[in-house]
């Protein structure tokens, strides 16, 4: 693929350490890697993330802001969603999602997202679960151990590093800003990389 259909420069993904996987692969993942180093860690094809992570935008795009929830259980990621969801409007779960909220009509947190995004599927499995109750789809960022059979749609990447992270989430918003017509196509967000 050539570096300008990328949604970022390719040095930009490479610095963040969003192709590198883990030492462990699921059948799940293995389309998405790349190749396996001699340190036994897998390598994600970074063609395939930038594909999926710009998939990603563009079904998020179908949602109004109010509508979209993305949660981090892993503190390494709680930067990022927040960012998000100022960036956008969106709603964000930065830490333990509380079991029920998605489902349960009397309790106090409830609400009724359209789509939600989550950075672990494995830590975040309550929230995937209830969103599955509740026929809601689920976007999952998920690294070379990860099992996708419940999300919609999967963004093959490094999920733990909060590098990684940032760039991720800080591309999806700005893309979905522009796809909503918020910002110009080639206008970068308010928020910068660096705050994700």
């Amino acid at each position: 693929m050539a570096e300008e259909q990328f949604l970022v420069p390719l040095d930009t993904y490479l610095q963040s350490g969003i192709h590198i996987g883990a030492k462990f692969k699921t059948g799940f993942m293995m389309p998405y890697i790349y190749k396996i180093r001699p340190d036994g860690l897998c390598v994600l094809n970074i063609s395939k993330i930038n594909e999926k992570i710009s998939a990603a935008a563009t079904m998020l795009s179908g949602y109004e802001p109010s509508k979209i929830l993305v949660a981090c259980r892993r503190e390494n990621g709680h930067k990022a969603v927040k960012s998000f969801a100022k960036a956008t409007g969106a709603k964000a779960i930065a830490g333990r999602y509380l079991p029920g909220s998605l489902t349960n009509p009397a309790f106090e947190n409830f609400m009724e997202p359209g789509i939600v995004v989550v950075s672990d599927p494995w830590l975040d499995r309550q929230l995937v679960q209830d969103a599955l109750k509740a026929n809601i789809p689920v976007i999952g960022l998920c690294d070379t151990n990860n099992i996708t059979k419940d999300l919609e749609l999967i963004i093959p990447c490094n999920n733990k590093g909060n590098k990684s992270l940032g760039l991720i989430f800080y591309v999806l918003a700005r893309e979905y800003m522009r796809n909503k017509g918020k910002i110009q196509k080639t206008s970068e967000l308010d928020i910068p990389l660096d705050d994700f």
